[in-house]
């Protein structure tokens, strides 16, 4: 509620936000400090809209009173409320505007936490890690090739694409090594 009020505000937190930026990325123009405060400013409603999900999903699914299903639904529901009421009452602040994008953010935050959930967090970090070692090496080797096509050196590419690869084979023979349960 007190990041809702003018305290919240782009203005307010550019005071504090676009300085500390400027510090860590010197070089980056002002249009550029500029999106990077508003992807601070949205991934802050995701965050906060995750935690809010994760913490009504426990109180939920904790010593199984609710289906952990159920659970996910009645914590989204609820996340998902509590951002409709939060941007309605942003609208009546003069220096904050209502946004239904900012509710679908609130959402998708509160979805993934929810789905984090429901997986249990080991299978999801597990999942995650495989997405972004095969998005490394797919990714790295697509960069490797073009910039061997078009003359650009590489740098460190050379070496963390391989490792991704490597990796991948190192998770998949732990994997097979392990007893199923």
């Amino acid at each position: 509620m007190w990041l809702s009020s003018d305290v919240g505000s782009a203005e307010h937190t550019g005071d504090w936000l676009l300085p500390l930026l400027h510090r860590l990325a010197p070089w980056a123009t002002p249009a550029q400090l500029d999106a990077l405060h508003g992807l601070v400013r949205k991934g802050a409603h995701i965050t906060e809209y995750a935690v809010l999900a994760a913490l009504w999903y426990r109180a939920f699914a904790r010593g199984r009173r609710v289906a952990p299903r159920t659970a996910a639904a009645i914590a989204f529901a609820i996340s998902l409320g509590w951002a409709v009421l939060d941007e309605a009452r942003q609208s009546l602040v003069p220096t904050r505007t209502a946004s239904a994008m900012d509710v679908a953010i609130d959402g998708v935050g509160a979805l993934l936490a929810v789905l984090v959930a429901s997986l249990g967090w080991r299978d999801a970090v597990d999942r995650a890690t495989t997405l972004l070692l095969w998005t490394g090496f797919v990714g790295g080797t697509v960069f490797l090739v073009l910039n061997a096509i078009t003359g650009v050196p590489s740098g460190a590419l050379w070496l963390t694409a391989p490792l991704a690869a490597i990796l991948l084979v190192a998770r998949s023979m732990h994997a097979r090594s392990r007893p199923r349960p």
